[in-house]
């Protein structure tokens, strides 16, 4: 549906996102979209290389596509194609591929909100994880604020080590955007 709402829910790793996206579909009764890489890396043995950034993102893009379809209002994203090309740039420099790029940027702003997962969560060991130290998740939350703040895009930070409180700051942003 054209008037669907897409809400990304956005962030570094291990900040509750999937939790979170979870959390909102079913508060809502909505559709909400899986991080396609990690079903990626799940089918293909635990491992990613430079040449599946291209499926990966077909797969991501699929996934959020499919979840608006089904929507009424709105749906939620657990992560989008934005976070797909900050990870390609951070694990495989280079290699992301232009399209994906591009598509990116186009797509972002059709979200009517990011949803920004603070690192002030403790952090959870996960063979797909990268950044366990307070250094690099320091580095990760202001790249992917950065990344919003510079291309103007529309965000609610949400803070706070209780996951309750989180989800409930997440509802009313989302409550808002949609002018309940």
């Amino acid at each position: 549906m054209a008037d669907v709402k897409r809400i990304a829910v956005f962030g570094p790793e291990s900040t509750g996102k999937t939790s979170l996206a979870r959390r909102l579909a079913a508060h809502f009764d909505e559709p909400w979209s899986i991080e396609y890489v990690r079903r990626y890396w799940d089918e293909h043995d635990a491992t990613i290389r430079p040449a599946d950034l291209d499926a990966i993102a077909r797969g991501q893009i699929a996934g959020e596509d499919a979840a608006a379809a089904a929507a009424r209002r709105v749906c939620f994203c657990d992560t989008e194609l934005l976070t797909c090309v900050l990870w390609d740039d951070l694990l495989f420099p280079g290699a992301c591929p232009p399209w994906a790029r591009e598509a990116a940027d186009r797509r972002a702003r059709q979200f009517t909100l990011f949803l920004l997962c603070a690192t002030d969560v403790p952090f959870e060991p996960d063979p797909q994880r990268c950044f366990p130290d307070p250094d690099g998740r320091a580095m990760c939350m202001r790249l992917w604020r950065e990344t919003l703040t510079s291309r103007g895009l529309p965000f609610v930070e949400l803070h706070g080590g209780d996951f309750e409180a989180r989800a409930l700051q997440a509802i009313r942003a989302v409550e808002s955007a949609l002018g309940a």
